[in-house]
């Protein structure tokens, strides 16, 4: 091998090792690409659970404007209202220890 062929050699290597390392570790190389897909990945999950809220809010909505059976249980839960014909009572606590004769 002349002296001429070892330093394109020696060059091409280099300039070899050059480029790997500049795909790996460069701008917009292997590492970043590797983060760009977690953060994708990330926001796809992000995407989903936002997805199942809207969906389970329309569902609600959607009882909340055509039945009167989830409207009522909500009025019951959330307002403490009560029907018509019912009656409300209350005890004291040392009513529930007394015994009954």
């Amino acid at each position: 091998m002349t002296k001429r062929q070892k330093i394109l050699l020696y060059l091409a290597t280099m300039a070899i090792i050059s480029l790997f390392f500049l795909i790996i570790l460069g701008d917009n190389g292997l590492i970043d690409l590797n983060i760009l897909k977690k953060q994708r990945n990330n926001l796809i999950e992000e995407n989903q659970k936002i997805q199942q809220k809207i969906s389970s809010l329309s569902t609600e909505i959607d009882r909340a404007k055509n039945d009167p059976a989830y409207i009522e249980a909500v009025a019951r839960q959330e307002l403490g209202m009560i029907g018509k014909d019912e009656v409300i009572l209350k005890f004291n606590k040392d009513m529930k220890n007394r015994k009954i004769k």
